[in-house]
């Protein structure tokens, strides 16, 4: 009994020995890890501030070059925002990089998240697109005049998912800008100048040099009306009820509607007054009576 005793002691004994042993302190090798560590964390932090100061002169830069450009306000605080927010986090993630963290997994971490979040919002995520799109490539702007996805109005704003249109009849309309984006734009409003067009009919038997004449005149007397040499009056087409003459003047864009107006007006009025008639459709009916 006495000798397991002292055997159970003499391995107490030699155990805490090993614990003391396995606790000594190695005053070089603390220096070397303090040496070490010290310097990752002095790598990362001239990183992490090395990095911010060019991320904030690149955002600087992007800045200027996308006044200098004359982009929409809202596209240049947006793109600014996002491109500062992508290089910061590259930056921290560079930096913590540095202190051995293992960056892998975090980046297939985000890279997952990011593939479900765009899965989820996938036709949210493609208005996005083509607001980016629309407000880099700008194939219209505010106050311009538009016909996009069977609606048609002026510009009053747009966002980075939608564009907002406003109605002749003063009707507001959200198109997202997405199917915008990837559909056929039509911009009334792009040139200074517009050309209007008109048919005008004549009788068959009416003088044809009489009726040209006239339209001449309402071109000449027109001031709204460009005198720029490429106004056109013309014979256009001889058709079923009537003989077609075509007229296209220029006039500036404030004034199209002004002089599309009136020009209608001054056919009508004046056409009858001078002796021209403008048919409308008519069909003769020829009766045979049959002889028994």
């Amino acid at each position: 009994m006495q000798e397991t005793l002292y055997t159970i002691a003499v391995e107490g004994a030699d155990s805490a020995a090993g614990q003391a042993q396995s606790w000594t302190f190695e005053w070089p090798a603390f220096w070397d890890k303090v040496i070490e560590y010290g310097t990752n964390i002095a790598v990362a932090l001239a990183v992490f501030i090395i990095g911010m100061m060019i991320v904030k002169r690149i955002a600087k830069m992007i800045s200027k070059l996308l006044k200098k450009k004359d982009y929409d306000a809202s596209l240049q605080g947006f793109l600014v925002s996002m491109v500062t927010i992508t290089l910061k986090i590259l930056v921290i993630l560079t930096a913590l990089s540095q202190l051995g963290i293992e960056m892998t997994s975090f980046v297939a971490l985000i890279g997952a998240t990011g593939l479900a979040i765009g899965m989820a919002f996938s036709g949210t995520l493609g208005n996005f697109a083509g607001g980016i799109m629309i407000l880099i490539f700008r194939p219209y702007k505010v106050d311009d005049y538009i016909v996009a996805q069977g609606e048609e109005g002026v510009v009053l704003d747009i966002q980075i998912f939608n564009t907002i249109l406003l109605t002749l009849d003063q009707k507001k309309v959200i198109l997202p800008n997405g199917p915008v984006a990837n559909g056929t734009i039509t911009n009334v409003t792009h040139q200074k100048t517009r050309r209007v067009d008109f048919t005008v009919g004549i009788a068959y038997g009416d003088s044809y040099d009489n009726a040209k004449a006239i339209l001449q005149k309402f071109v000449d007397e027109d001031d709204k009306i460009i005198k720029n040499g490429e106004n056109f009056i013309g014979l256009v087409e001889l058709g079923d009820s009537s003989v077609n003459l075509t007229v296209r003047v220029w006039c500036t864009l404030e004034d199209y509607w002004n002089v599309y107006f009136k020009m209608n007006e001054r056919i009508y009025k004046e056409f009858g007054e001078a002796g021209l008639n403008i048919p409308f459709p008519q069909m003769d009916v020829h009766v045979h009576n049959a002889t028994s």
